[in-house]
């Protein structure tokens, strides 16, 4: 998975020079106290036997210094350049995944639950900067100065060589391995525990005044508390395996130095090196081993990151527009006579999946209304992802103008607006929040679209008029007020083709007669695509057309539909409740 990964290799090769270079300093930097403690070693040894000159010990003094001061300098520069080069990588990181967000904007409630995009924006990119950090770097450091150690030794000898090879292995192979067996369920456990809790929490916060209706917050709060000491119980079980690894590490370490000891102790009764030499290797080993036994911790965490690239692939989904395609200008097309068309129109998630649209045909002509009826799940809001360029076909294609819509990206919002089930309203001035259709319009001509949606009178009946705060999310205004916004920004945004995405859905009967009275009437001169459950003010639609199971079921003139289709006369009787 991590070989595989896009989030890993390519950085690696775009700052491979500046990868090599931290791997350098990271050598050097346990080299150089390793090579501290051997002078010092040295040093003291050579001092205990109270030589005649300081010349004796003049090598070993100018070595402890110097090696000191490259430990630390080198340290530095090191920690240095690690950490500037994973803040280079995670700037690319978190540029290109803004990059795949948004263009799935229109899709990421449908796709993802909120508390995963917060895992995702909070807890996997963060992941990945540990990897580099406490993972990979520290692991290849270790490698590196395994070899140099085994090799040093091997130029004394060969057995004693092989010998560090196993016990220097058992740290960085093997306990790295039992680590990673053992922290690969326990992670994915705690892993899936904290998505699951930023789920609940995330839902907690949105419903919190449902939770205080019921009277159940203290179910919730219980419920959330328990969830939260199983995953402390898993975490004191990590901890004490951690613990015990730790020791045994620790053992191992102790045995190289008593290993150590008795090995040099025989080398010097040989007459290999002088006796003054036993501290210098024992301190050696001890001060090298500090490479060595961080590397289980480091590897333990593999799992982590491997479920942190795998949902960051997981996003990256060919059948989606990449951000480069959304802002490369290929072609524009003339707006004031726009056809759009779909033709033969097939789109699925996936190859295992059903299709939702399959062979559609559709055709609007430029001033012409268009609703579009049927079931949920039916493939409406699909059709209008795929018109604004959101989703890309699995099959056939979508035209302006005998131009692909995917072609056209960076003009869509100059071709299609959309009023939606709930417009946003932004905690900003009402005048803003209109001028979002169009951020060049002066305020004259947002005074001028809200008085064609009937809202100017109100907002002028507020404290600062157009200048008035709005609240988080609007919440001071009606549905029908907040629509009526929403239709003003559309008159600015002054585009030919207008998407009607079931906007009066969840108000009362009067309101919903008034908005869309309203909607009709400001947009007369516009190319309607209306999709709605309701058959409410279908009349004054040029055609209506009922879509079931990815296909038309039925299409005509709303007097010939009620003349000729026994089922929708029946809908439209039973939806019908007040004239318009």
């Amino acid at each position: 998975m991590m070989r595989k990964s896009s989030w890993i290799i390519p950085y690696i090769k775009e700052n491979r020079g500046l990868f090599l270079l931290v791997i350098f300093l990271g050598t050097l930097t346990f080299a150089s106290a390793g090579a501290l403690m051997f002078t010092s070693g040295h040093l003291i040894s050579k001092s205990s036997l109270m030589p005649e000159s300081i010349m004796a010990v003049y090598i070993s003094t100018v070595g402890v210094r110097a090696f000191g001061i490259m430990r630390s300098v080198s340290r530095y520069v090191e920690r240095l350049s690690s950490h500037s080069l994973v803040l280079r990588i995670l700037e690319k990181m978190r540029v290109r995944l803004y990059r795949l967000l948004e263009p799935q904007a229109l899709l990421l409630k449908s796709r993802y639950k909120t508390g995963d995009i917060l895992g995702l924006l909070a807890g996997d990119i963060e992941h990945l900067q540990n990897f580099y950090l406490t993972t990979m770097l520290p692991a290849i450091v270790s490698l590196v100065l395994y070899a140099i150690v085994v090799i040093s030794l091997g130029a004394f000898s060969i057995p004693f060589a092989a010998l560090f090879v196993l016990l220097i292995g058992i740290l960085v192979l093997v306990l790295p391995w039992v680590s990673l067996l053992y922290a690969r369920g326990k992670n994915a456990y705690l892993k899936q525990g904290r998505n699951s809790l930023y789920q609940k929490f995330t839902d907690a916060v949105f419903g919190i005044s449902d939770w205080k209706f019921s009277g159940r917050e203290k179910t919730f709060i219980t419920n959330y508390e328990k969830d939260e000491a199983d995953m402390l119980r898993t975490e004191n079980k990590q901890f004490h395996f951690v613990n015990w690894r730790d020791f045994f590490s620790q053992l191992v370490v102790g045995f190289m130095v008593i290993v150590m000891v008795y090995w040099s102790t025989a080398e010097s009764r040989d007459g290999a090196f002088s006796g003054t030499m036993i501290a210098a290797f024992v301190l050696a080993i001890m001060a090298l081993a500090e490479a060595f036994v961080p590397v289980s911790s480091a590897i333990s965490d593999k799992s982590l990151y491997q479920d942190s690239l795998a949902r960051l692939d997981k996003i990256e989904d060919p059948a989606l527009p990449t951000f480069e395609e959304e802002t490369k200008e290929i072609a524009r097309i003339n707006t004031e006579n726009v056809v759009l068309k779909a033709e033969n129109l097939s789109f699925a998630y996936d190859k295992k999946s059903s299709k939702i649209l399959d062979g559609f045909d559709f055709t609007l002509e430029q001033g012409e209304k268009v609703a579009i009826i049927g079931r949920s799940g039916t493939g409406k809001s699909t059709f209008l992802k795929l018109v604004q360029g959101a989703l890309l076909p699995t099959a056939g294609k979508v035209t302006m103008n005998g131009v692909e819509v995917e072609n056209l990206r960076p003009q869509i919002p100059e071709i299609t607006s959309m009023l939606n089930q709930k417009a946003h309203l932004f905690s900003t001035t009402v005048l803003n929040n209109i001028r979002l259709g169009n951020q060049d319009a002066t305020d004259e001509e947002v005074y001028a679209a809200a008085k064609k949606v009937q809202l100017h009178d109100f907002i002028m009946s507020m404290p600062d008029g157009y200048h008035t705060q709005m609240s988080e999310m609007g919440e001071r205004f009606s549905g029908g007020e907040r629509g009526r916004i929403a239709l003003a920004r559309i008159l600015l945004q002054n585009t030919p083709i207008v998407i009607l995405d079931e906007p009066t859905v969840g108000l009362d009967p009067i309101t919903e007669r008034d908005l869309l009275a309203t909607i009709f009437e400001t947009l007369a001169d516009k190319s309607l695509i209306w999709v709605t459950h309701h058959l409410v003010g279908a009349e004054k639609m040029d055609r209506v057309l009922f879509l079931e199971e990815g296909k038309t079921l039925m299409e005509g003139r709303h007097a010939k539909l009620m003349a000729e289709e026994p089922r929708y006369k029946r809908l439209y009787q039973l939806d019908r409740p007040i004239e318009l």
